[in-house]
């Protein structure tokens, strides 16, 4: 095998190739998805607050979890279908009596299904960790395969573009697979102010969110880079003292880019 440690200097630090354990993007996609008349799961408090009347409006959209779920596809090698299940918490203002504001939290399920391509793999990789670094321990749940890929999942926080409040069903409304509040990951609802609700009540909410969102997909590899040694930084620890808190925030630089009506893209324009 040839020698691939060859090294150069460059501004005083030593460069070198180095080999290193990462993962790479086999296939990616962006999405821009709406669904329309997500049927909220509301919490008891809400479902009370609900049925007694008052408009609504969103104040307030977040994603809390999703549920990734890979499958191959058949007679199509390489290739895998990967269904994602989003739980979005939707923060709601209802007018009450007297003119007075009331939040309340509900719950959006939502499902989508992309195809993207992830290889193929046929090995099982073991790594040693603090839990079985034991001559005598072997854990069957510490093997990791690479028969599946991984899934990576960025979505940003969902635009809510409509909300509407019915005493009945409204026909093919996107109420997903996962309606029930039994279903609902113990994580997700440890996330809301109070017992979601589970019995019918007289009225419902349904909302239609937008989501932004990129999918990769990826598996373990090796890789060469040039890597330059660590050396130990010039910059001294600013500090501050109590007679003059405010001389660190007088040298902080103004965060003009925060303010910036755009963001430049890769290319610099």
């Amino acid at each position: 095998m040839p020698d691939i440690r060859g090294t150069t200097h460059d501004c005083g630090g030593r460069r070198e190739n180095v080999c290193i354990d990462s993962y790479r993007i086999l296939d990616s996609c962006k999405d821009k998805d709406c669904f329309e008349d997500t049927k909220l799961i509301l919490t008891e408090y809400g479902q009370e607050l609900i049925d007694k009347g008052g408009s609504v409006r969103v104040a307030k959209t977040e994603v809390l979890w999703t549920d990734i779920s890979t499958e191959p596809v058949k007679f199509n090698k390489g290739f895998y279908q990967v269904s994602i299940r989003f739980y979005t918490k939707v923060t709601l203002e209802i007018c009450v009596c007297m003119g007075k504001v009331q939040e309340i939290e509900a719950i959006a399920v939502n499902e989508k299904t992309v195809v993207l391509f992830g290889g193929e793999g046929n090995v099982n990789i073991f790594r040693s960790s603090e839990k079985n670094d034991d001559f005598c321990m072997c854990k069957k749940d510490e093997i990791m395969t690479t028969n599946k890929p991984s899934v990576v999942v960025e979505v940003v926080d969902p635009i809510a573009l409509s909300v509407k409040v019915s005493e009945h069903e409204i026909p093919n409304c996107c109420c997903s697979c996962c309606c029930a509040s039994e279903e609902i990951p113990s994580c997700v609802i440890n996330r809301l102010s109070g017992s979601l609700n589970t019995d019918r009540g007289c009225k419902s909410i349904y909302v239609s969110l937008g989501y932004f969102s990129v999918i990769r997909i990826e598996r373990p590899a090796q890789f060469i880079i040039t890597a330059t040694e660590y050396s130990v930084p010039d910059k001294v620890c600013p500090k501050t003292t109590e007679e003059d808190p405010c001389a660190l925030f007088a040298k902080m630089s103004f965060p003009t880019e925060e303010f910036s009506t755009y963001s430049c893209g890769c290319d610099g324009k």
